[in-house]
């Protein structure tokens, strides 16, 4: 019989928000896999360490490319879908063989998550089940103190590789809004802040519920000092 593939949301980066759930199927597991940049240090893989076994399979999944320029000849997203199409038959070759794989999604799987294109490429082939977590969204509200919406307000949120003018629109039309996929976007996102009127509601919270978080007013942080998994709350007014 073949294995059974497991998503698991693993939640913002603090081990105690990863549910009962996953820090079973984790523990379980006969394979623990996992992403990272090149650098090889896998955000994923810290926050599951302390639910794993020492003789568990690990597959160590890096990404060929994050924010910089690629000469596949596919360009960025050539480049990517090779590397997914190869790392959903590196997990494939574990489920044939009967294995059980915990595939870690930092967050919650199907949000912004690789974890979906591995999702897509396996689970018509393979029984295949998802463990949700907790969002960086949540983690960062949390840590504000600070209610996004009540009632009948709205919440929008936005990838922060969106054009300014379309983060501009957006902002002026939503009660509150969540911007992700920061980094070298902060640029385009703090121009956006201010077109839409919205940079001084607008607050950053880096590396939520973890030791290293950090919080402050949108309109201080430095455009250099901005790493990807951050975010910029602009709470309801």
């Amino acid at each position: 019989m073949s294995g059974k593939l497991w998503g698991v949301g693993i939640g913002p980066g603090d081990p105690e928000l990863v549910t009962v759930k996953a820090a079973r199927v984790i523990a379980d597991a006969d394979v623990v896999a996992f992403h990272s940049a090149r650098h090889g240090k896998s955000i994923s893989r810290g926050v599951a360490a302390l639910y794993m076994r020492d003789d568990q399979i690990e597959e160590h999944l890096v990404y060929p490319v994050t924010t910089e320029t690629v000469d596949h000849p596919g360009g960025y997203q050539g480049a990517m879908d090779e590397f997914y199409e190869e790392a959903a038959e590196r997990l494939a070759t574990h489920l044939q063989a009967g294995r059980t794989v915990a595939l870690l999604a930092a967050g919650d799987p199907l949000f912004y998550s690789s974890y979906m294109h591995m999702h897509k490429r396996l689970a018509h082939r393979f029984d295949a089940e998802i463990i949700p977590g907790v969002t960086s969204i949540s983690a960062a509200s949390a840590t504000l103190g600070t209610p996004l919406v009540e009632g009948e307000e709205i919440l929008t949120v936005l990838p922060g590789t969106l054009p300014p003018a379309e983060l501009t629109r957006r902002l002026r039309e939503t009660d509150a809004a969540a911007i992700l996929k920061l980094g070298r976007t902060y640029p385009h996102v703090r121009q956006a802040l201010t077109e839409s009127g919205r940079l001084d509601e607008a607050q950053y919270v880096e590396r939520a519920s973890t030791e290293r978080e950090r919080v402050t007013a949108a309109a201080d942080v430095a455009d250099d000092e901005v790493p990807y998994f951050s975010i910029a709350v602009v709470p309801s007014p």
